[in-house]
């Protein structure tokens, strides 16, 4: 009674599959390169919304259709300040006479270091009217 062990079944025998170390690696680098950039733009249109946030606020503050721009701008830059917007000057800010009240535009640009000599480059151009009868886009 000599008999050859077998080890393993012929049908069992297929190849393992899965992640090397290498590429594992790699993976874990597009990921991490991926959430670098994602931490520099989130800021950015954060900012972003909360000047939008304010542009709109101040589009239904009551009487604004009638105020001064001066006194205008100032509302505005005292909700940016409770916000934290600090990319926003006053030289970015125009006011303009329409029909039935003001048109405010605010166009701004952020600029963030990315990697060397590359930078993140996010430019944003919102337009509120500001009228006797509420604002609009």
């Amino acid at each position: 009674m000599n008999r050859k062990l077998k080890i393993g079944n012929p049908q069992m025998n297929r190849k393992q599959s899965g992640l090397t170390l290498m590429s594992f690696l790699v993976v874990l680098a597009v990921v991490g390169f991926a959430a670098y950039i994602g931490m520099k733009l989130f800021p950015m249109y954060q900012e972003y919304y909360s000047v939008r946030t304010a542009a709109k606020g101040l589009a239904s503050e009551p009487g604004i259709g009638d105020m001064d721009p001066s006194k205008i701008e100032d509302l505005f830059f005292r909700r940016l300040y409770i916000n934290y917007s600090e990319n926003v000057k006053p030289e970015n800010v125009k006011i303009e006479r329409i029909d039935n009240g003001w048109n405010m535009k605010i166009n701004y640009e952020i600029r963030r270091p990315l990697v060397g000599n590359l930078d993140v480059v996010g430019v944003f151009d919102i337009s509120q009217d500001l009228t006797r009868h509420g604002g609009t886009d």
